[in-house]
């Protein structure tokens, strides 16, 4: 093979947003070395945030790109890759301006917190084009290993470290398990590692209702599951959102999230055609037991950051009926309530964050009063609570709607009732934080907020942190008034992807392929 055509197959400007997070990454790294840790953490957030913001330009002009597919079929930069890489960069920015403060006060390096987050950004991005087995899992551990290390950040904290030990242990049994999977599946195929030719020599071989491919799935699943917090893999996430640094826990409600969604859409659609049913019956399962655990155990958190914890593991479940009903409009809703989770659960966190700056707690009960100190600490966190409970015009509401609209049209009654059920279930508990804040006497204050610092906001630090604040709230506000770009938008990345289109009309024909069948069995029968 010459360079010319090794070049060609490779195709390099697929991944050019990832290689702009890469050069950041390098960046950072040789100027922390050289002009020191406390002259470099004045401007090297602010430098990643840049650069994360240019791989998100990057990945608009890759929107009609000719030739997605990169790496000898490794890597494809389709439509969905390139909205699920954008939410993943931009979570890692959001994140990077509510860290600074956060990072600085607990005596850390920020240079290295930015490396790592970095590189879990760069992790996510690959995971969410990857269509082979291999990049499939340097990408899950790149993304994996730099959560550990964020958990664990900040040494001095034995909370911290608790957290990273568990997440470790869990994460990397999780990690075997799918690798199980993986290796079924490369032995099913017959040493086959790209998605589409695993499926094909499966179907060629005749091995559709094969055990083996079975427990690959199972395993599989058990793997996605994890990264994605579904029940009955979430045992790790209250634990971990309440030990680490939160800046690092607002990432992983998104971006390691996402990356999971994605990895989740692109494996189970394209390498198991042949268990659909199969498939959409295990993730059904997962997504009621998520939205009934997750919102009834977040009723009793006396935390905020285990509070948004559970949410989150409920939220998973309604993210998951987009999949479970596998249409153009289940996937589109599902793209469209990721975008909007990105919004009002990173303004949450950087409201816990800058609270939790203030007064040296989450507790839920501290919050009381609230209003009286920071009108716009309760605005921001009341409007992203509110949102996160899907209570109108908010962004939340019209996520919630085309999920639960998709999912009625396609049949799934009991989910949809589910979810609207257990929605109700998730306000009371926002609404309870909402109350406090707002409704409260003065006389009725906590004690953190009788002591409340005045808002100073020229603290070093703290400017990038009000910034995310109110990008968030504007966001979180409007978004839900002017949705029709972000509904274009998730439509057209479901449209342009050939994997889902194909996907989708296989679905369409099997009833009509049935029933064919059914109307020859019923002549035959006649005659």
């Amino acid at each position: 093979m010459d360079f010319a055509s090794l070049a060609a197959q490779l195709n390099t400007g697929a991944i050019i947003p990832e290689l702009i997070v890469t050069a950041t990454l390098l960046v950072v790294v040789v100027s922390d070395l050289i002009v020191g840790r406390t002259a470099s953490s004045r401007w090297t957030p602010y430098l990643s945030i840049v650069g994360l913001l240019a791989a998100v330009v990057a990945l608009f002009y890759q929107w009609n790109i000719a030739d997605p597919i990169s790496f000898l079929g490794s890597f494809n930069g389709d439509a969905l890759s390139v909205v699920f890489r954008g939410i993943i960069a931009l979570s890692a920015a959001i994140t990077i301006l509510m860290a600074v403060r956060y990072i600085e006060q607990s005596g850390t390096a920020l240079a290295e917190f930015l490396m790592i987050l970095l590189t879990a950004t760069l992790g996510g991005m690959f995971l969410s084009g990857a269509d082979e087995l291999v990049m499939i899992f340097v990408s899950l551990e790149t993304l994996s290993i730099s959560s550990y290390l964020l958990t664990g950040y900040t040494k001095r904290d034995p909370r911290s470290n608790e957290a990273a030990l568990k997440y470790l242990l869990i994460g990397a049994s999780s990690s075997a398990i799918f690798l199980y999977g993986s290796s079924l599946l490369y032995g099913l195929s017959g040493g086959e590692t790209n998605l589409t030719t695993i499926a094909a020599k499966i179907a060629e071989a005749g091995l559709g209702n094969s055990i083996g491919l079975v427990i690959a799935l199972v395993f599989v699943i058990a793997g996605i599951a994890f990264k994605i917090a579904a029940v009955p893999f979430h045992q790790w996430t209250p634990d971990v959102y309440e030990g680490s640094p939160t800046p690092v826990v607002a990432f992983l409600s998104v971006g390691s999230k996402a990356a999971g969604f994605a990895l989740a859409i692109r494996l189970l659609v394209t390498a198991f055609p042949l268990l659909t049913d199969e498939w959409q019956f295990v993730m059904t399962a997962l997504a009621i037991l998520s939205m009934i655990l997750g919102n009834v155990v977040a009723l009793a958190q006396t935390s905020m950051k285990r509070l948004l914890a559970y949410s989150s593991i409920g939220q998973a479940g309604f993210v998951m009926i987009g999949l479970v009903i596998g249409t153009q409009d289940g996937y589109a809703s599902m793209v469209f309530y990721l975008i909007a989770y990105l919004m009002m659960n990173l303004g949450a966190f950087a409201c816990v964050i800058l609270f939790s700056l203030r007064t040296g707690t989450d507790q839920i009960s501290e919050y009381s009063g609230l209003y009286q100190k920071d009108p716009l600490l309760t605005l921001a966190l009341s409007i992203c609570l509110l949102s996160l409970g899907g209570i109108p015009p908010l962004v939340g509401f019209f996520g919630k709607i085309y999920l639960f609209w998709a999912g009625w049209q396609a049949g799934a009654y009991g989910l949809v009732l589910l979810g609207l059920l257990t929605s109700v279930v998730s306000i009371y508990y926002y609404i309870r934080v909402v109350k406090a804040m707002v409704v409260k006497e003065p006389q009725e204050m906590s004690e953190a907020v009788k002591n409340y610092p005045e808002v100073q906001w020229n603290l070093p630090g703290l400017r990038p942190l009000q910034v995310g604040i109110i990008i968030s709230l504007i966001t979180t506000s409007l978004a839900g008034i002017l949705s029709n770009p972000l509904f274009t938008l998730a439509n057209d990345a479901v449209a342009k992807t050939p994997m889902l289109k194909q996907s989708i009309v296989s679905a369409q024909q099997q009833p009509a392929v049935e029933r064919v069948s059914l109307d020859v069995m019923q002549s035959e029968l006649k005659l």
